[in-house]
């Protein structure tokens, strides 16, 4: 497989490289304002920090932000404690760490929560900046670890998911034209896609035969006029664009902000050296960080469409 695809680590480094200058999100709750600002001081160099007055007004922003890494709450505030706020955060976001800030002796209501999983730490009042700031450097990296384990988990049922639903389809279809669909369909769920396109290729041409799932089916862009076409028949190895700076080539790069696309990964679907198909996997609001071993996945499961394609031609 290496030698079909030598670009397998570029390419890896390119996807793994998505987040890398993104701050990891922290909320911070309380009714002081002046506590707030400080708080927004204290982590704004390395965090890209919320803040909210009330846990309504922070349940209100996690509803429209999505998971964040910390959140640190003050304990004693006005219609909602903090624990009681925590506690409503855990079922949707149950990674997040919590951090409580407390300046009275709430042992009842702080080991409950702690006990429930609900808070990973709590800090008196008025706390000191380094052992705040000591804690929340481990809250960090306890949650990054969390959410690898969780990505891990999830990418084995979504690889066990891709390879059972394939040999289903394979099995099932009335015909190749029929089960195009169901295959683009399949690898988009599997991989997060906003477009997945699996289009028939004969004697190195795009033919009008295809399969293609897309989250708005005004968005497809095509792969005749598509910038790493050329290159994916000629070479019949794995092409990718992704929007970082420095993005190459600037023909690609002009082509793809011109329709919205944040990264293209384009795969040729070769069976004893001919290319019957080619495989789309395209994003258009963020490009998920991909693995060597998703990309070899792909690709592997990519060469097992050409079997079926081409024993059913």
């Amino acid at each position: 497989m290496d030698k079909v695809n030598p670009n397998f680590d570029n390419i890896t480094r390119q996807f793994m490289s998505l987040e890398r200058s993104q701050k990891p999100k922290m909320l911070v709750v309380d009714d002081e304002p002046d506590n707030l600002d400080l708080l927004y001081r204290t982590f704004r160099r390395h965090f890209s920090v919320f803040r909210a007055e009330s846990g309504a007004q922070a349940l209100s922003i996690l509803s429209n932000e999505g998971e964040v890494a910390v959140i640190i709450s003050d304990q004693r505030m006005p219609e909602m404690k903090g624990t009681e706020f925590l506690s409503k955060t855990v079922p949707q976001f149950p990674d997040t760490m919590r951090i409580i800030l407390t300046g009275f002796t709430d042992v009842e209501d702080l080991v409950e929560a702690i006990n429930a999983g609900q808070v990973y730490r709590y800090i008196t009042k008025p706390w000191d900046p380094n052992e705040l700031k000591t804690v929340v450097e481990r809250a960090v990296q306890t949650y990054e670890l969390l959410k690898q384990r969780t990505e891990e988990l999830q990418r084995a049922h979504a690889q066990m998911a891709l390879m059972e639903t394939l040999v289903q389809v394979a099995q099932d279809s009335d015909s190749l034209e029929t089960s195009l669909p169901q295959i683009a369909k399949i690898f988009s769920d599997s991989f997060g896609t906003d477009i997945c396109i699996l289009q028939l290729v004969e004697d190195d041409h795009l033919i009008d035969v295809k399969g293609t799932h897309s989250q708005d089916e005004s968005l497809v862009n095509p792969l005749e006029s598509d910038p790493l076409l050329p290159d994916a028949i000629a070479n019949r190895q794995l092409q990718v664009w992704i929007n970082t700076p420095g993005a190459t080539p600037q023909d690609a790069t002009e082509y793809y902000q011109k329709i919205g696309i944040k990264a293209h990964l384009l795969i040729p679907i070769v069976h004893r050296s001919e290319l019957l198909a080619l495989l789309s996997l395209q994003w258009q609001q963020q490009a998920r960080k991909l693995s060597e071993d998703e990309l070899k996945l792909i690709h592997l499961s990519a060469q097992q469409v050409g079997l079926a394609i081409a024993t059913s031609r």
